[in-house]
């Protein structure tokens, strides 16, 4: 393995000139820089870089824990801060907790043992491995998710905002009885639009009725398990909300196997855009979120607190778009 011993030696300069012009220095005569350049060139050294960061006491890695690696909302997420990361002379890990807390707290302890620069993360229910992170005080950004407790750097969307626009589109589309499915009732984000459902009704001069509302598991199969049930009520609703991309996925499916279709015997609306939304026929109308400048924005914070570890930890809550389609369209007969 070809050392930086090696480069001195070929380029006819000390290993201190030679580690000077690796690091960026400028202090150091072009000519002699030349010579190393070439050198490293022609022997293809790579520093080591296990060694340097024993001496930093860090690596320039980011990582970015995210719940679902499934989930499309994450690409874009994940692009933003990616970009913000290669300008900082960072590279990104990608970790996915698979929603299980066992999994966030397990990458949690390899980013500590590994010496990472700083985290990234949308926490699981329990949040254990925010906590671990916490404790340790590595630069921390929660993005997606808020935990209780835990003061650090975060980035949202107005969820409940976002999700009281999309039920009251419903709501002024002539519809009464609407559903809703939303996410774990640990999970900030399920509630927080849980709550801007039930304030668009409020608003709308409907009574709320908890008969209306599942809990699932942000995931397909929980969307498809909350939309059967909803259909097998005495009264099935006439509209539907959903509080995620996956879970309006599992509800069309579950729709689509029983003949049902939207918006002609129920209407949806979803949270979180899809690639393909305005594709399928009808297409979806969704609550879009700013997925990737969700990602940067969560990049820049990762930034200023490596620059500024003891400023105070700051809140970023970026807003929705909603994104009116036909399966949203007025009601036009009697249900």
């Amino acid at each position: 393995m070809t050392t930086i011993y090696d480069v001195a030696r070929r380029s006819g300069v000390s290993p201190a000139t030679v580690s000077r012009v690796l690091s960026g220095r400028r202090n150091v005569d072009p000519q002699l820089s030349e010579k190393v350049r070439a050198a490293v060139a022609e022997l293809g050294y790579r520093p080591n870089g296990v060694a340097r960061n024993l001496r930093k006491s860090s690596t320039n890695l980011w990582a970015v824990v995210i719940s679902d690696i499934e989930n499309p909302f994450f690409t874009s997420l994940v692009r933003g801060l990616e970009d913000v990361a290669q300008t900082e002379g960072y590279h990104v890990v990608l970790c996915n907790s698979d929603e299980d807390p066992a999994k966030e707290a397990a990458y949690a302890s390899a980013v500590l043992t590994d010496q990472m620069a700083g985290v990234v993360i949308s926490p699981t229910s329990t949040a254990e491995g925010v906590q671990q992170l916490a404790e340790a005080k590595i630069p921390l950004v929660l993005i997606d998710r808020r935990v209780d407790g835990v003061e650090a750097d975060t980035v949202l969307v107005d969820n409940e905002h976002g999700a009281h626009e999309g039920v009251k589109h419903l709501i002024d589309g002539g519809y009464q009885r609407i559903a809703c499915i939303t996410g774990p009732r640990k999970v900030s984000t399920a509630m927080d639009r849980l709550a801007g459902y039930r304030s668009a009704l409020r608003a709308g001069g409907i009574r709320y009725n908890k008969d209306l509302v599942r809990h699932a598991d942000f995931r397909e199969a929980g969307g498809y398990a909350a939309m059967e049930s909803l259909l097998e009520l005495a009264e099935p609703p006439e509209a539907l909300f959903v509080t995620n991309n996956l879970m309006t996925v599992g509800a069309l499916e579950c729709l689509a196997k029983k003949g049902l279709r939207a918006p002609a015997d129920i209407a949806v609306v979803g949270f979180d855009d899809i690639p393909w939304a305005d594709l399928v026929v009808p297409s979806l109308t969704t609550v879009a979120q700013p997925t990737y400048e969700l990602g940067r924005t969560a990049g820049l914070l990762l930034k200023d607190r490596t620059a500024s570890p003891g400023r105070p930890p700051s809140t970023v809550t970026l807003r929705t778009e909603l994104h009116i389609r036909a399966t949203s369209a007025p009601r036009t007969k009697k249900r």
